[in-house]
């Protein structure tokens, strides 16, 4: 419920309380009072938090193996907020970014302004001395460091049990090179895990491929908090 229904709902219940009752003013003001209160509780809650759903998580993530799209690593200015390189390229990276995105997240936004306050939390790989809203947000290590604040880290298991549709898993897939796809809702051939939305360098495809590289990161983002986890 938005705020303005919440407001509208709680100056609806005070006419009512002073048109239906002969009980004392300070009892009613009172009691008015304390719904208001309840009122803006829910409000905080609400907007402290974005909820999202693994299964919206999921269809978003397989809608985009619709799309022909070629791996392309290159750098590009991009529009800030709800900026994307151009249709028809990308790397994993993009993958996450327009599911979330999909799904009412911009996480290029989301990464700009958490780095911008909290720099130095942030992995210095590239020596850069500021945030860059055209390239932050489409790196690895960056989207890692974002969603462990988020606090949705999980633990790395060999058990493909433990990995959900709607979780986002990272690799390292040797030479330095990360990686990182979307768990969907579309079990493999033996059923023993869900298989991966990823771009490896074929464009955003559908695989089989969760235990094919060693997992360095293990994360269900489904509620946004603007409370972030410190890392250490």
């Amino acid at each position: 419920m938005t705020k303005t229904k919440l407001l509208i709902k709680f100056f609806r219940n005070l006419k009512s309380r002073f048109s239906s009752t002969n009980n004392d003013f300070n009892i009613i003001t009172l009691n008015s009072f304390k719904y208001f209160l309840g009122c803006i509780f829910i409000i905080n809650i609400t907007s402290a938090q974005e909820v999202f759903n693994p299964k919206k998580i999921s269809e978003a993530a397989l809608e985009l193996t619709k799309q022909t799209v070629i791996y392309d690593r290159s750098y590009y200015s991009i529009p800030y907020p709800n900026g994307d390189v151009a249709q028809g390229l990308g790397v994993c990276t993009d993958v996450v970014i327009r599911t979330y995105r999909a799904n009412g997240l911009d996480l290029q936004k989301e990464v700009h302004e958490d780095m911008t306050a909290n720099f130095n939390l942030y992995p210095n790989i590239w020596g850069h001395k500021k945030p860059d809203t055209n390239i932050d947000h489409r790196r690895v290590p960056n989207l890692m460091t974002y969603f462990e604040r988020q606090g949705s880290k999980l633990p790395i298991t060999n058990n493909g049990a433990d990995y959900r549709p709607g979780d986002v898993v990272a690799w390292d897939i040797g030479g330095g090179t990360t990686h990182i796809g979307v768990v969907v809702n579309i079990v493999s051939r033996d059923k023993k895990r869900y298989q991966i939305v990823h771009n490896i360098g074929a464009g955003q495809v559908l695989e089989d491929c969760l235990f094919d590289y060693k997992i360095i990161g293990h994360y269900r983002f489904l509620r946004k908090s603007n409370t972030l986890k410190k890392i250490n």
